[in-house]
């Protein structure tokens, strides 16, 4: 009984969102697709700024014949969270905002944009490369959080933009 009304309310639910207009990103003729291969992001300068491009690359494949481009501003803070009675640092936050701008490689016009913001913690004891060690890491999964929010945000609303693209382009 238990599970016949499991399936009951699962099925109540699916219908739900077709009702709504909900359609999978990735399915046929999803708009999800319109982003694979297609996506441009700027060249990264710095090792935070590649370790961004390196994740949406591989999350959405590297552009052969780009038809967006993705521009980025990054910005990185540590902040000393844990401190000994000596006034010694122990734990780090590492906080990252990426502003970032998707728009029309043709035209320039602007799709969309937004901020993402996250953070990550990194342990300050030991020794001083196992430190940096510990920062360069929470830099990168950081990044990948980051990029993986960049992402879900550009499929979310690809839906939107993403059919007005191809009309801006045409002469």
């Amino acid at each position: 009984m238990w599970l016949s009304r499991r399936i009951f309310f699962a099925s109540l639910a699916s219908l739900a969102l077709v009702a709504c207009g909900f359609t999978p990103a990735y399915a046929p003729g999803g708009s999800g697709l319109a982003l694979q291969n297609t996506v441009l992001a700027a060249e990264p300068r710095d090792k935070p700024a590649f370790d961004l491009v390196e994740r949406i690359e591989e999350r959405l494949g590297p552009s052969d014949i780009p038809k967006y481009a993705l521009t980025y501003t990054i910005e990185l803070n540590p902040i000393g969270v844990a401190v000994t009675t000596d006034n010694a640092i122990t734990r780090y936050n590492l906080t990252g905002k990426v502003t970032w701008e998707l728009s029309d490689v043709i035209t320039g016009t602007r799709l969309t944009g937004g901020v993402s913001t996250n953070f990550t913690s990194y342990s300050a004891t030991g020794s001083t490369v196992a430190g940096l060690a510990a920062q360069e890491d929470a830099a990168y999964r950081l990044m990948r959080i980051i990029a993986d929010q960049i992402i879900s945000q550009l499929l979310a609303t690809s839906g939107q933009w993403a059919e007005a693209a191809p009309a801006a382009a045409a002469p």
